[in-house]
């Protein structure tokens, strides 16, 4: 049954008792009240009709969270992916215009974007799903850690003032250009608000109004549905498409046509490169909000099953016309909020979506675009955080660079937000690099209370025999030169040493190049008469030395568990009157205690 249980988690739900099964239907409905106004919004930024919103709200909900690990994880469209794939299928199609015989996709028909446009937003979510579920099988989920915290500020701020900018237009009812530099387009947009067409411009305020005055007066209304029903009920009372309003227009009923993605060969690399970042950037999304809900709910959340959620839930979303989709923040959190217990929250969800495509499409006719656009406002709008900027400068500068970097790369690079996120992600990388390749040295002396600590933070006598240094690093190629100059450094200002103690409990990785510079190291030194020791060796640096023959190299009798049990065997080796007690200057109280006890000994017997 374990078996069973592994390959079907959804199983792990039953049996349900009649709380559970009412908690999770109340908070199925409360979610789909948000999911389909806002799943047709995210549609439209991802340049497809709205509708195919409601396609990609269907079976990627209900199959993410059967196959999921989190229990309330709301899968579907949402703003930074829904950007991304506008972005990815954009630069695909680009090439394939002249063909169609238009200039440009915005000047494509309904028809044209169904034929040419939707099949690779379609084929865009069979890639992701694949590489998600591939990271899942093979258990590499580790590999978002590539993508840092501060990168990912940095990225989800740019996106989201990137996502509201493009909303602009639709709020004013002018148009937009489309080219490599978005914020040309917005000034663009800019430029012509004195064309602006007043009843889009009002229906977007209103929806603006009754959002956000729900939000603050009535929270637990939900304010995009009243919000949508509010404005359509206008459209129609108003007569707002004939005064020249845009609207979402007729909506086909019934469910999306289930069929095999069909495969461009001609876009396949374009896609595949967009389908890694929209897989790392949604999933990152997705596995933080889990995470942060199952810190409430004491529930555990597994990585790698949850790639196999998302990843199944596109693939099999790729199949009903579907574009890709990832866990949302906002409707996690009305899920958790709603009083969500399992899984089968989503599967409600997915089936209130479903009845609205076989029956309530028509009621959507007169709904206003420019309400769409002011929903996908409204809901990036959450994701600016100015002030994590300073939180990650504040921790580490690098991490803050890297944070300052990404965002002003992706705003740059706009509309392609990929290259914003690859080069936040390699600065991040190479800063990381960077400051391992000279980690701290510090010269130890032992101080009142016993402890050893840096001479250079505490003036502290030194022994003119010994040097104590301890190195605040693993040892591997970017940093074996620093650790050698380092040592030869300390010894070049004290040309008396005859032992090098290395305090080695930060090294926690030797690669073949660190291995090759201390066997090396130890002969030269060996040569002029000094001594190298170790101590607090770890076990995983035991066994690059014993399988390399350094440990032999070095000596058993020179690496030590701790500094204290060194430096007593140090000074044991040093012979005759150099066991004076004015130069045994690192040793502990209880060792000098036994120095002089031996010494006494020895006094009396001769």
């Amino acid at each position: 049954m374990d078996m069973v249980k592994r390959f079907l988690p959804f199983l792990n739900w039953f049996p349900m008792d009649g709380e559970t099964i009412r908690a999770d239907l109340i908070a199925g409905i409360t979610v789909a009240l948000v999911l389909i106004p806002q799943s047709m919004a995210y549609a439209q930024l991802a340049g497809l009709p709205p509708y195919f919103g409601l396609y990609a709200a269907f079976l990627p909900v209900m199959v993410a969270a059967l196959w999921g690990s989190s229990k309330q994880l709301g899968t579907g469209p949402v703003a930074v992916v829904s950007l991304l794939t506008a972005v990815a299928v954009g630069t695909a199609l680009q090439s394939q215009l002249p063909s169609i015989g238009v200039d440009s996709i915005d000047a494509m028909t309904q028809e044209q974007l169904i034929e040419f446009y939707v099949p690779l937003a379609v084929m865009l979510a069979l890639l992701v799903g694949l590489f998600q579920l591939s990271l899942g099988v093979l258990k590499l989920g580790v590999v978002v850690n590539f993508l840092s915290h501060p990168v990912i500020v940095g990225f989800t701020n740019a996106a989201a003032m990137v996502i509201g900018l493009s909303q602009l237009n639709k709020i004013f009812g002018v148009g937009k250009g489309r080219s490599d530099f978005f914020l040309g387009d917005i000034w663009g947009v800019l430029q012509q608000v004195g064309d602006t067409h007043w009843q889009t411009l009002a229906m977007g305020v209103l929806a603006f109004v009754i959002m956000m005055g729900t939000k603050k007066f009535f929270p637990k209304l939900p304010g995009v549905l009243l919000a949508v029903v509010i404005t359509t009920v206008l459209s129609v009372v108003l007569g707002y498409q004939g005064m020249g309003g845009a609207v979402v227009g007729e909506i086909p009923q019934g469910l999306p046509t289930i069929t095999a993605p069909s495969i461009n060969l001609e876009v396949l690399g374009i896609l595949f490169t967009s389908a890694i970042v929209i897989s790392l950037v949604g999933f990152m999304e997705a596995i933080s909000i889990a995470k942060a809900m199952a810190a409430k709910t004491k529930d555990k959340v597994d990585p790698n099953q949850e790639l196999i959620g998302q990843g199944l839930g596109n693939i099999v979303g790729s199949f009903s016309m579907s574009y890709p989709a990832s866990g949302s923040f906002s409707r996690s959190a009305v899920n958790l909020n709603a009083g969500a217990r399992t899984g089968m929250s989503s599967v409600y969800t997915a089936v209130l979506v479903l009845i609205t495509l076989l029956f309530l499409t028509p009621l959507l006719y007169h709904l206003p675009k420019a309400v769409l656009a002011a929903v996908i406002m409204m809901a990036v709008i959450g994701l600016i955080n100015f002030r994590a900027f300073k939180h990650a400068w504040i921790a580490n500068k690098h991490d803050g660079v890297a944070s300052v970097v990404t965002f002003v790369a992706t705003l740059g690079f706009a509309p392609h937000l990929d290259k914003g996120i690859m080069i936040g992600a390699l600065l991040a990388l190479g800063l990381y690099l960077y400051s391992t390749m000279k980690p701290r040295v510090a010269i130890l002396g032992r101080y009142a209370d016993g402890t050893l600590r840096d001479i250079g933070v505490h003036d502290l006598p030194q022994d003119k025999r010994i040097i104590v240094l301890r190195f605040d690093g693993s040892l591997y190629f970017a940093n074996v030169s620093y650790f050698e100059e380092a040592i030869l450094e300390a010894l070049c200002e004290r040309p008396d040493v005859r032992y090098m103690l290395v305090v080695s409990d930060a090294i926690n990785t030797l690669d073949a190049s660190g291995e090759e510079m201390l066997h090396q190291l130890v002969s030269r030194l060996k040569e002029n008469h000094i001594t190298l020791v170790f101590s607090g060796l770890k076990r995983q640096i035991h066994q690059v030395m014993h399988r390399t023959g350094l440990f032999a190299h070095i000596g058993a009798e020179n690496i030590h568990p701790d500094e204290n049990m060194a430096i007593d065997f140090i000074y044991h080796r040093l012979d005759g009157d150099e066991f004076d007690a004015q130069y045994c200057l690192l040793l502990t109280p209880e060792a000098k205690d036994r120095e002089a006890a031996h010494r006494d000994a020895l006094e009396e017997t001769f």
